[in-house]
Order: C-alpha cells, then structure tokens, then sequence
C-alpha cells in the first residue's frame, strides 16, 4: 500500500484487560483514511479511554495490532508514533504548564531538536492556525478557558501530527468559543478522531462517526444516519439534547 492510499489510523482485533481483570476492549475493528474527521461515540465505560491510550502507546500488550500511517505501534517506532499523534486532553491546563503561550507551543519541539528560527517560525505557524498569535507572550493561566483550549490544541500542532485526537473538545466552552473551535478544527490539514458526549457537535464536525460500546464497534456510519437510529441510540445508551433533530442540521457542514 503506498503513502497516498495508507489509511492514517487502522485498527485491527485489538483486545485488551488491565490487571486487575476488567476487560476494556473486546476486538475492536476500524479505518480511518487520511484527512477524515471521525467522531468516536459510546456510553460512559465503554472502552473510549482505553482505545484512545492504545493510538500512541501509552498502553501496549493486549491482543490485535494498531497501525498509524503504516506503522505498528510498538517501541521500535514509539517516537515516531508519538509524533504523529497528537492527544488534546479535555482539561487544556493538564497540557499548560509554562510561563507564557510561547514556551508552552514550543516544548515539544524543542524537547525533540528543534531551536532557534526554525523553532520560532514553527511556534508562530500553530498559534496562527489557532488564531492565538497575539498571545504568544502571555501567561496560559491569564486566558479564558476557550483561549486554553486553542493553545492547548496548538501545542499539539507543533509537532506537525498526521492525526489529531480530541478529547471532549466542546466541553465547558461557551457558544463563541464552541464555533470558533469548530472552525478551526474545519480548516486543519489533518485527521481527526474526536471523542465526545456532544452529539451535535459530532454531527457539525464529524461526517462518520463510530459507537463504540461494550468493548466493541457496535456501529460505523454517517453521523447523521446513526442519530436518527432511535432503537441504535437507545441500545447503547446515546441521547440527543431535547428539540434537537439530526435531520436539520445533517448535510450542512
């Protein structure tokens, strides 16, 4: 398979019990192609956390393979791995811990080689794909949480990852910050895997979207086409906010 048919994420059989015993995922199967916006979807406990954890290596050993761009994940290639995804946590300030905006952009590449011009130009580039530029100087804790949140997605973008996995991104944003973060995530070059409780904001982003639930795919489809699955969304424990009907808003990102 060459470099411009390899799917960005493939995963195959992949099973895995903690210590303790609970087993987490049961074999899970799925594709994601290069440049897709994916929305993973699940009731609490069914495995999305544990799934995630396996896309960069933080937890290895169960059965079934995880490939990213081609590449086992595994420990010859765990650098490289770890470049290529790039992980926003739901609380932005678990990802902000230096001084100013600039420092924080800049850890990651700079902890892998990257200085001077080259470092700056890069820092420059991911604040402006978040549109946070002009803070650059400022302290991370001086910025409202919708501004963390876009720097915390920034710090992530430095390292120029093939994909880009988004932990409950609309969590905690007000309106304004809720669009201007769709936005951005709309004008990205890259693959996203967004995992959220916020079906709406899946179907506006996302046009697939997977259930995941009780350790297994239970669904891959259309976004919209698995929301308006009444008896699908009631199996597995998904519910719309009130009023909201798919059907309006499906076809219009």
């Amino acid at each position: 398979m060459d470099a411009v048919t390899t799917a960005s994420l493939d995963v195959s059989g992949l099973a895995f019990a903690y210590p303790d015993g609970h087993q987490a995922l049961f074999g899970v199967d799925f594709s994601v192609a290069r440049g897709e916006r994916v929305a993973l979807l699940g009731p609490n406990g069914a495995g999305k956390t544990t799934l995630v954890l396996h896309l960069n290596g933080i937890l290895t050993g169960g059965a079934g393979t995880v490939k990213v761009a081609g590449m086992p994940v595994d420990k010859r290639n765990m650098a490289e791995i770890r470049r290529k995804v790039g992980i926003v946590f739901q609380d932005p300030d678990d990802q902000l811990f230096m001084p100013t905006v600039r420092e924080d952009v800049a850890f990651g590449p700079a902890a892998a080689g990257m200085k001077g011009a080259e470092l700056e130009a890069r820092v420059h580039k991911a604040l402006g794909l978040v549109g946070m530029a002009e803070y650059a100087d400022r302290p991370p804790h001086h910025l409202s949480f919708g501004q963390r949140r876009r720097v915390a997605v920034a710090t992530v973008l430095a390292m120029e990852p093939e994909i880009l996995v988004l932990d409950e991104p609309s969590s905690n944003l007000d309106p304004a910050s809720r669009r201007e973060l769709a936005d951005i995530l709309r004008s990205l070059d890259v693959t996203v895997l967004m995992v959220t409780h916020d079906l709406p904001y899946a179907l506006e982003l996302c046009p697939r979207a997977l259930i995941l639930s009780g350790g297994v795919i239970a669904a891959d489809g259309p976004t919209g086409d698995l929301l308006m699955d009444e008896d699908l969304m009631r199996a597995h424990r998904l519910e719309l906010p009130f009023g909201f009907d798919p059907a309006s808003v499906a076809g219009r990102r």
